[in-house]
């Protein structure tokens, strides 16, 4: 284990041995890069195992084969020519085969041609964390609410963005959520809503460079338009 910041891929796909866990998650809770990195990792790992980009179920190609398995195939009798009505279901099977390949290779195309436009999006949204972590004047914050939630911001006034990440140690209740804000005096920015269950994310927030501090709060699944007091974890980066 000679660096033990280059585990954080292993950790996520949980591919460490028990030793390696334990050692890492003791340098996680003091390693705001690698803490972010995690996060980063499980929210794409998240995004490539969502529902809508799965593609056409193995089913559908058994169920083609299925298809030509189940059309008798007559033996070539030279006397006996083939009845013109036989003649059309045969080609009325065969077409609804070729058909049903074409469905399945065209759904293929459009799943593959959805992954790769997402694939663009989250490569080009790495570039942008990578240019706010190294950016010169980039500024490390971090803070612990007695609710649970640690909050660890990297901003950059050069690029007026942040990158925040945000673990709480227990989902946000029953028919509720996390929601993101960033505060600027008496005003709250609306930074993002956390889907229900969620206790970790990573964001790249925009404008940042006017925040005097990033906060949390315990919302609706579908947010709200202004924070529901008290929030429940704030870290200053003013």
């Amino acid at each position: 284990m000679s660096d033990v910041h280059a585990l954080s891929g292993a950790y996520v796909l949980d591919a460490l041995t028990d030793i390696e866990r334990a050692a890492f998650k003791r340098h996680l809770a003091s390693c705001a890069t690698c803490a972010i990195e995690v996060a980063e990792l499980r929210e794409t790992a998240a995004r490539l195992a969502d529902g809508a980009w799965s593609v056409p179920p193995p089913a559908l190609r058994d169920k083609v084969f299925a298809e030509v398995s189940r059309t008798r195939q007559d033996a070539p009798v030279a006397a006996k020519p083939i009845r013109p009505q036989r003649n059309r279901r045969l080609f009325t099977v065969a077409a609804a085969v070729v058909l049903a390949a074409a469905a399945a290779t065209g759904t293929f195309a459009v799943q593959e041609r959805r992954l790769d436009d997402q694939r663009t999006v989250a490569q080009a949204e790495a570039a942008r964390v990578t240019a706010v972590l190294s950016a010169p004047d980039a500024a490390l914050r971090s803070a612990t609410s007695a609710s649970g939630v640690r909050l660890t911001v990297v901003t950059s006034q050069s690029r007026n963005e942040a990158v925040l990440t945000m673990s709480a140690d227990r989902p946000a209740g029953a028919d509720r959520t996390y929601q993101l804000w960033m505060l600027d005096g008496s005003t709250a920015v609306n930074a993002g809503v956390l889907p229900v269950g969620t206790t970790s994310a990573t964001r790249l927030l925009s404008g940042a460079a006017a925040a005097d501090a990033i906060a949390v709060t315990i919302e609706p699944p579908s947010g709200s338009a202004t924070p529901t007091l008290p929030t429940v974890g704030e870290v200053s980066v003013a």
